[in-house]
């Protein structure tokens, strides 16, 4: 096992780059009571640099999802009684995929079970690479085998109860051992995986990151879906899975450092988080030139 110690730099951009150059990120999330979980997705994918973000929702809360996200675009999804994506939302999904980079899937979904067959179905047939989160981890977490038959690039992003659901272990072994179960998942699925917590784990099974930003302050509803949006973002600009996710999570970490000096760790919510995003992409700039 390597050890990275160094972050990657952001991706240089050229001079004349315009947004199809900088990568479209398809960010499926978000049922009725969870909205806010996709806008902060959404809004991160774009401060994390990446050119163009499209949100696929619930047709029931596109509403007010179009009034928030300002720089995104927002596109209305079959949905269910319950307000949750349908497997009637299929076809359109594989139709906004196939003009996007990278997909980020998961913040705010649902475990209801027509939105698990859809989430499974658009994993495992979608030819591009995926970031999963929260509730498409809760998803896979019932049927582990479906990584198996996975040939694109896959994120997934636990936090400790969710890795202990992916990894069929309690949530003290998995942070008795967190670097030590981490590799072993990443390497037996071929996957990247991102575990998060204090000292947040990155590894492809043949690396691993140990992360050193962040704050206690930062155990706040909605710090996971701006993570997600970021390290999609990244993916969307050219970096390698394993490399978006390092500085995803370092990125992240700092943001949420920074925004801890403004506001303390007590007051600290998500959005201080995403507002705090463009001062930690600039000291990543200053601190490794591209």
């Amino acid at each position: 096992m390597e050890n990275i110690r160094t972050v990657p730099p952001l991706p240089k951009r050229k001079l004349d780059a315009h947004k199809g150059d900088l990568g479209r990120v398809l960010v499926i999330a978000g049922s009725v009571g969870m909205a806010g979980a996709a806008c902060l997705c959404t809004d991160a994918v774009l401060r994390s640099g990446a050119g163009i973000a499209v949100l696929g929702t619930p047709r029931s809360i596109y509403a007010v999802l179009a009034t928030k996200i300002t720089c995104g675009m927002v596109r209305p999804l079959p949905d269910t009684k319950d307000g949750t994506l349908s497997t009637a939302a299929q076809s359109a999904i594989f139709e906004l995929a196939d003009k996007a980079d990278v997909l980020a899937v998961g913040p705010g979904l649902s475990r209801h079970p027509d939105t698990s067959k859809l989430i499974l179905s658009t994993i495992f047939r979608v030819a591009k690479p995926v970031v999963c989160d929260a509730d498409a981890l809760n998803i896979i977490s019932q049927d582990i085998p479906v990584l198996k038959n996975i040939t694109q690039p896959i994120v997934l992003t636990p936090h400790p109860g969710e890795m202990a659901r992916l990894a069929k272990k309690t949530i003290a072994e998995v942070q008795s051992d967190r670097e030590g179960i981490a590799f072993d998942f990443a390497k037996r699925h071929k996957i990247t995986l991102v575990l998060k917590g204090a000292g947040t784990v990155v590894t492809d099974g043949n690396a691993l990151y140990k992360n050193n930003t962040g704050n206690p302050g930062m155990a706040t509803a909605g710090s996971g879906d701006i993570l997600t949006g970021v390290i999609a973002g990244l993916i969307a600009q050219q970096m390698s899975p394993l490399d978006a996710s390092v500085l995803g999570v370092y990125a992240h970490g700092l943001a949420g450092d920074i925004a801890a000096e403004k506001v303390g760790q007590v007051s600290l919510i998500a959005t201080d988080i995403l507002d705090s995003l463009p001062a930690a992409f600039k000291r990543v700039a200053a601190e490794n030139p591209s």
